[in-house]
Formats: structure tokens, C-alpha cells, sequence
């Protein structure tokens, strides 16, 4: 009988990043190996960006965050939308200060007398901030109501996505920022956990990832982003792509007064059905509450 030999334990080829930094693998002081077309494919930032790789790129924003989410056992999340524009009261009180100091000197500055106006409306909108921190709180610390710990994700900028992860981190849970490239508003805030916080190109991808784990959903008042994620979210539920989850319409009265759901029935657009897919609520206890029970055995 032929002696079986024993497979070494380490790797028989190197690795690419290996390969990558040898810099056997480039530089032989010739023109050919300064030519950008010797470079290793992967390691070639110009060959990487170029239009014809978009599918790459997409593919490889797609696997960066699901292998990442994967190895912190990130299995199911609540994902929590809203405006970047909504603050703290503190906040809203302090900008309004600073903006009425700017238009006394600038009387017929137009900007800032609509910047004076809407912050008094942002200030009626402040307890919202409050409520989706509160709410990061209950979903942090929550019993399991599913098979696994419940994460809260949100799109990472300030405003409401910031209360949702800073309410993650009162009660010293872990939270998911997923921020998008944007020329405003998207800076990282500072309560996503640094190793769960990510940066995406594409709208397309980054809202997948809003989904693919997602066991309930809960929409602040919000403006055109806010909008795109609710209306994908229920699109895919409606047409039975994805499993129905619990989604939660923060703030009654904003949202009967933006959309007018009711009249699309009339119109036979939308099913009457349709309107069962989603409920209000008015503090982060009652959010809570209708998402606990979408799980709780009856």
C-alpha cells in the first residue's frame, strides 16, 4: 500500500497581497517594467476605476460589507431611516441663535431668512431626535425576538441616523453606519461602531445592504433619500421579492400630510391591502411594540 503523504499547512502558492508587495513583481529597471500594463490587474487603481470595471466595482462593494458583517455576526438588523437635517433640540436652538445673529446683519439675505424659517420647523421636529435615540436604545438592548441579536443600521450621516447609532452606543451596543459618497450631510457620525462603518458609491448596493439582513424597518420624517428607501423597501414587499417585515411610519401626522396613500386606492393604484404593509407610531416604546409583536407567536 503507497505511504499517503501529509498536504504541508501552509499556503503552497503567495498570497496576492504578497505577490503585491513583492517588489520582485514590478520593478526590474526596465521600460517594460514601468509600463502601467506590467502592473498586477487587481493593483492597478487606474485600470480598477476604469468605466469598463463597473461591474466589478459593484461586485466588490456588494462582498466588502456582507464578508465584514459576516465575521462580526451581523445576522439581524433594524434598520432605522430619517433625515440628516433633524437635531437635537440643543442643536436646533444653537443654529437658530447663530442664524438670527447672521440675518441682523444681513437683513435681505435671502438664504438665511429661509434658513430662520425652517429652523423653526426643525425645532418642532427635534423630539424626533429624541425618540429615534431612544428607540436605538430598545433595539440594542432587546431581548432576542428573532434568532439572533437585533443591530441597528442606518445610513450613517447626522440628524436622525446619528440618534438612531448614538442610542445604540448609550447602552453599549454595537451599531451599522452604511454612508454613501455625497457632496453634504454624509460625513460619518460618531456613534457607529468604527469596524461597522462603511462608504458605498452606489445607491443600488448600499440599499441592498439596508435589506439583506433587515427584520423590521422604522422611517423617520424624511426628505427624497428617506423617500427612496421606504418606497424600495415596500415595493420589494409588495411584489413578494423579499419576506414582509414590520414597517414602521414615524410621526402620523407627517406622513398622512406628505403622501396621501388613501387616494391611491381610490385610484385602484395600489391595493387596500397595500396599507396593511405598514403602521404609525408616535414614540420609540409603541415602534417597538408593533415590531415585537410582528414576532411574538399568536
Amino acid at each position: 500500500m503507497a505511504k499517503k503523504t501529509s498536504i504541508p499547512s501552509e499556503r503552497r502558492f503567495p498570497t496576492a497581497k504578497q505577490d503585491a508587495v513583492s517588489s520582485v513583481a514590478y520593478d526590474y529597471g526596465t521600460s517594460q517594467s514601468h509600463s502601467p500594463s506590467y502592473r498586477l490587474a487587481y493593483d492597478d487603481f487606474e485600470f480598477i476605476m476604469r468605466d469598463e470595471l463597473r461591474p466589478v466595482r459593484l461586485q466588490l462593494e456588494l462582498l466588502k460589507p456582507e464578508l465584514i458583517q459576516l465575521e462580526e455576526n451581523i445576522k439581524s438588523t433594524v434598520v432605522i431611516f430619517g433625515s440628516a437635517r433633524i437635531f437635537d433640540k440643543e442643536t436646533v436652538i444653537k443654529t437658530a441663535e447663530q442664524t438670527k445673529r447672521k440675518l441682523e446683519l444681513e437683513p435681505n439675505n435671502l438664504e438665511l431668512s429661509f434658513k430662520a424659517k425652517t429652523t423653526e420647523r426643525l425645532l418642532k421636529r427635534s423630539h424626533y431626535y429624541d425618540e429615534a435615540r431612544k428607540l436605538g436604545a430598545l433595539i440594542t438592548k432587546s431581548k432576542k425576538i428573532t434568532k439572533h441579536t437585533l443591530t441597528v443600521v442606518t445610513g450613517g450621516g447626522p440628524g436622525i441616523m446619528e440618534a438612531a447609532n448614538r442610542g445604540a452606543a448609550d447602552v453599549g451596543g454595537k451599531s451599522i453606519g452604511l454612508n454613501i459618497v455625497l457632496p453634504g450631510e454624509q460625513k460619518p457620525n460618531p456613534y457607529i461602531t468604527p469596524e461597522l462603518c462603511f462608504q458605498f458609491h452606489y445607491f443600488a448596493i448600499r440599499k441592498m445592504h439596508f435589506l439583506m439582513r433587515a427584520v423590521a424597518l422604522v422611517a423617520f420624517p424624511g426628505g427624497f433619500g428617506t423617500l427612496d428607501e421606504l418606497f424600495e423597501a415596500l415595493t420589494l414587499i409588495q411584489t413578494q421579492k423579499i419576506k414582509p417585515i414590520p414597517i414602521v411610519l414615524f410621526g402620523e401626522d407627517y406622513w398622512k400630510k406628505l403622501i396621501n396613500f388613501d387616494m391611491l386606492v381610490e385610484e385602484g393604484i395600489i391595493s387596500p391591502d397595500d396599507l396593511l404593509l405598514f403602521k404609525y407610531a408616535e414614540t420609540a416604546k409603541q415602534a417597538w411594540q408593533i415590531i415585537v409583536e410582528h414576532y411574538t407567536p399568536r
